[in-house]
């Protein structure tokens, strides 16, 4: 979250909007009390900076500043899709894994009006790792990434990474906590579920949509969101994960 963006959209909400807002939400409590005055701030300045609203305690711009170097984890490099060139190591520290990819969206799991066989040719009603009540993971509701499944290549199980391990996935200024939620093909890699790339402001439809590139995907060790479902959960943890590595463990 970058305080001169904040501040020019109090602003702008102060000349544009009433000087009192009954129904406003309230803005996430480690920004208020950078900003006294944002502690209630309109709702339509909400959805313009959906990141600076809910999950913005650590910026982008913190969390890139420590992953610009890579220490390689993997034997070799992933391809963002099938044919493209295996270019993208997967890096880590010693509280993470991280890797630098496009985004594919991934729709798989239970149905529902966004992703389903009719939306999307390539549907499965399936998930790697399932809901408390034993159904598959909603990838329209819920934020989870999908890592590459188990291979020579590299093993994710091996850096205490799983189902639930909490992810901090970072575009342009935008901060998106998820969890592992999914696994895909051994050899490819840069892949979210529809509420992700919508959180991030992606175009989250799996006919076209997604990001080329300049995702970061950050995976946090030795973590898990229980029950995997539960998005608040993974934000409190995220953002208290996150901070730890920003300010360097």
């Amino acid at each position: 979250m970058r305080v001169q963006s904040l501040t020019l959209a109090v602003a702008s909400a102060a000349l544009l909007a009433p000087t009192s807002y009954p129904a406003a939400a309230r803005i996430h409590p480690a920004v208020a009390r950078i900003h006294p005055a944002a502690a209630r701030i309109p709702p339509a300045v909400a959805r313009i900076h959906p990141a600076v609203w809910r999950e913005g305690a650590v910026s982008a711009a913190d969390l890139l500043a420590k992953v610009r170097d890579c220490a390689p984890v993997a034997r070799g490099r992933y391809r963002s899709d099938n044919g493209a060139p295996a270019n993208i190591p997967v890096c880590g520290t010693r509280d993470a894994v991280f890797w630098k990819a496009d985004m594919d969206i991934d729709c798989d799991g239970s149905p529902g009006p966004r992703c389903n066989s009719r939306t999307d040719p390539y549907f499965a009603a399936s998930t790697a790792y399932t809901q408390s009540d034993g159904r598959p993971l909603s990838a329209e509701r819920l934020p989870f990434i999908v890592v590459p499944a188990p291979s020579s290549l590299w093993d994710y199980r091996d850096h205490g990474i799983g189902g639930g391990s909490v992810v901090a996935v970072v575009y342009r200024d935008r901060v998106q906590y998820a969890v592992v939620g999914d696994t895909g093909p051994q050899g490819i890699i840069g892949e979210a579920s529809y509420a992700t790339a919508k959180g991030l402001g992606i175009r989250a439809d799996p006919h076209g949509g997604g990001a080329p590139s300049g995702v970061t995907y950050i995976v946090f060790k030795n973590t898990k969101v229980s029950p995997i479902e539960d998005h608040a959960a993974a934000v409190t943890e995220g953002e208290r994960l996150a901070r730890r590595f920003a300010d360097g463990g």
